[in-house]
């Protein structure tokens, strides 16, 4: 009888949140997969490849228009978005550089979701969401399809930002959509700094969940998964940021966890109420919350604020700190510079790794905060860093805009293990599922595995 419990609350927590109803080493949810943790389980995914000798290439697929959302897999498919336009070659500049100023492109762009074989990189079917010109520029480093789509092995949520969002089956039938009006996440210093929504879509449980920081009247907001109806919206205190919330699930609540600039904080998923606050980020908020050692770890960068924070998974009310504070009741540690302006940290063990846009990669003791070593991955220079790490038995992988993907061992002690160069531009955040690690570059979707 006890077994037969304990394998009933077992099958409800794995249902809860996607990527755990089933086995969690074939499916990567979301972005940055299971928990917006990054890290995969399952058989070993390669250390080193080659892709003009085709080396660990399983196999490689080209992925129609500009698009810097990643790819998501559940089962035997693998999904992501993109916008076709009518530029045979879109104006992309990576690097490191300064300049605000959106592409100026009035063509007609198709929204488009794509769903592949994962065994094959064969293209199964491919869907047109919406055709017509962008209501909203892009950055130079931006596409008009960031946002990174999400399942739970049932529905496929796309979102394009002022382009709507689309719920499909994974046979590709369109479920519903629902057009959110205008959603502009420009620089707030300057309205017309145009630079494209990027915030993903979750699923959790019954019910689709956006965060919608842009320019006027701001909001989280959660749909039902069946129909899109809505089911509450909350607004928010905040200028334009570009991150995906996330979930977490404790014994004593679950709680939705955003970044901000003015407003860091916690939600209730089902009701939308405030559970917790926090000011103090860096105004122009990107990575990802992650929950790893019972704390909440949520980092940003723009001069002069460039916070790190670790926070406690249990706490209420307002915990901004006080002036010249860096601890409190709710808060464990912070640190007001070297926080990430691009990328989502990697909680693995007890460290946790952040990949700065200029190719530092520093190594923190998870729970005290304190520094274990710092390196450069590269040669430095301009050199830039946008897509977040990922990791799979015990090895971390960081990926340059320039498409070199360097293999760092896990742990206190700094060794690159391999450098590995994709020939391209690469912008996404990679994917991880049944020991094949899926890279897209600009043109092409890879799948890596031994």
């Amino acid at each position: 009888m006890t077994e037969r419990i304990l394998q009933s609350m077992l099958l409800v927590v794995a249902g809860a949140l996607p990527g755990l109803a089933e086995d969690g080493a074939r499916n990567w949810p979301s972005f940055r997969g299971p928990h917006a943790s990054g890290i995969a389980d399952g058989p070993a995914i390669p250390t080193e490849w080659d892709v003009d000798s085709r080396a660990n290439i399983k196999w490689r697929t080209e992925i129609p228009g500009l698009g810097y959302s990643c790819p998501v897999i559940w089962g035997d498919k693998v999904f992501l978005t993109t916008a076709v336009g009518k530029e045979s070659e879109p104006r992309v500049k990576v690097g490191l550089y300064g300049n605000v100023r959106p592409v100026e492109d009035e063509s007609e762009q198709s929204w488009r979701v794509l769903c592949l074989d994962k065994r094959t990189g064969r293209i199964l079917w491919n869907r047109t969401a919406h055709e017509g010109v962008a209501q909203v520029k892009r950055h130079p480093k931006s596409s008009h399809a960031n946002s990174t789509p999400a399942t739970d092995g049932k529905h496929l949520v796309a979102f394009f930002g002022s382009e709507g969002l689309y719920c499909y089956d994974l046979d590709g039938k369109l479920l519903w959509k629902k057009d959110l009006g205008k959603l502009d996440a420009a620089w707030y210093v300057d309205a017309t700094a145009q630079w494209g929504f990027a915030s993903s879509p979750i699923i959790y449980k019954d019910r689709v969940i956006v965060q919608c920081d842009v320019l006027n009247d701001p909001f989280l907001a959660a749909f039902d998964l069946k129909d899109g109806r809505q089911i509450w919206r909350t607004p928010r205190d905040d200028v334009p940021t570009w991150s995906t919330p996330t979930i977490h699930e404790s014994a004593t609540r679950t709680q939705l966890i955003v970044n901000g600039y003015k407003h860091i904080g916690g939600y209730d998923p089902q009701t939308g109420k405030e559970l917790w606050r926090l000011s103090g980020g860096g105004d122009i908020p990107v990575p990802t919350p992650v929950v790893a050692n019972d704390l909440i770890y949520i980092t940003s960068n723009h001069r002069p604020q460039q916070p790190i924070f670790f926070i406690k998974i249990d706490a209420t009310g307002d915990i901004s700190l006080a002036d010249g504070a860096t601890a409190n009741d709710s808060v464990v540690w912070s640190r007001r510079n070297r926080g990430n302006y691009m990328q989502t940290p990697l909680a693995v063990g007890d460290y946790l790794y952040c990949c700065a846009d200029n190719g530092v990669l520093t190594c923190y003791d998870a729970k005290i905060g304190k520094t274990i070593y710092r390196k450069r991955l590269g040669s430095g220079g301009r050199l830039g860093f946008t897509a977040s790490g990922v990791a799979a038995n015990g090895n971390l992988y960081f990926t340059s805009e320039e498409g070199e993907i360097y293999v760092v061992k896990a742990g206190p002690e700094f060794e690159l293990l391999a450098t590995n160069s994709m020939n391209a531009v690469c912008m996404a955040t990679p994917a991880i599922a049944d020991g094949i690690l899926f890279v897209r570059t600009q043109q092409h979707l890879y799948a890596i595995a031994e």
